[in-house]
């Protein structure tokens, strides 16, 4: 279990606190959505949960470990994908020789078929450093999965990736969910996830707007597409939208749509409190 109390933390320099008070508790299994607007610690917040950062007030703890204090067997179960990456001048068999043996859960028959549903050669002949980066990314990615730690963190996993390569990463996430692991993918790529996510986590600097799981969201929410102005009158949201109108209603149980995960987001900071009373109750 993920866990994450009163967590404050300002880049040396800023007046304003970048994550500020901030608490938080994500179990064990699923795939978590990080939404929020730009500057308000989505990136922030996935550094301070791998322990890369060092909170000026607060705590992470994974599994009872308290994660900035980098104790090797925590770091073997949290695996942090960044934006933007680098990799060094180095055959693919040697980064696996190299960085491998710090994760014991590694599965060389894994990367193999992550790097097939990239389609990438895992026999791959080229040094690392010569692959565009979108092939890096996947590289990386699939690395990240074979070792198969219980908590994986992706920063905008998809930027970089083409059409095909983003619908590989689809299948890429569906194929490694289980109940042990816990991936937490923070993007404004929302139509990228949508399908994947068992639960959605909006944020703003100083609190959580959302912490619901899909099921919760599609229970209490219902997703339309109206021309009907009646119908836009008595939502939650509304938003025009091509041949009509983007609406968001509350959902008595009887109504049966799918999420837009976009518009849940423009719910979430627009309306804010009006998200938090109906998700409290």
């Amino acid at each position: 279990m993920l866990k994450i109390e009163n967590l404050t933390f300002r880049y040396p320099g800023r007046n304003q606190a970048t994550v500020s008070d901030m608490s938080l508790t994500v179990p064990a299994g699923g795939v978590y959505g990080l939404l929020g607007r730009n500057g308000v610690g989505k990136s922030t917040l996935l550094y301070l949960i791998a322990g890369l950062l060092t909170p000026d007030a607060g705590c992470v703890s994974f599994d009872g470990a308290i994660t900035r204090r980098r104790d090797p067997l925590a770091m073997s179960s949290i695996f942090l994908v960044p934006e933007e990456l680098t990799l060094p001048d180095l055959s693919l068999r040697d980064y696996v020789a190299i960085n491998a043996p710090f994760y014991p859960r590694f599965s060389y028959d894994d990367l193999r078929r992550h790097l097939v549903t990239f389609e990438i050669d895992p026999e791959l002949p080229y040094k690392l450093t010569s692959l565009s980066m979108g092939q890096r990314k996947k590289v990386f990615m699939s690395f990240a999965l074979a070792c198969n730690t219980p908590l994986v963190l992706m920063d905008e996993p998809t930027n970089g990736l083409d059409i095909p390569g983003k619908m590989a990463f689809r299948r890429f996430i569906a194929s490694s969910i289980d109940d042990e692991r816990t991936i937490i993918i923070s993007t404004h790529q929302v139509r990228d996830i949508d399908t994947l996510l068992d639960h959605v986590l909006i944020i703003d600097s100083d609190r959580v707007l959302l912490d619901a799981s899909t099921s919760a969201i599609a229970s209490r929410l219902a997703f339309v597409h109206t021309t009907d102005p009646d119908v836009a009158s008595r939502a939650l949201y509304a938003s025009p939208a091509v041949g009509g109108i983007s609406a968001v209603l509350p959902n008595d149980g009887t109504m049966e749509t799918e999420i837009n995960l976009e518009s849940l987001f423009e719910l979430a900071v627009t309306h804010p409190d009006t998200l938090t009373s109906l998700f409290s109750k």
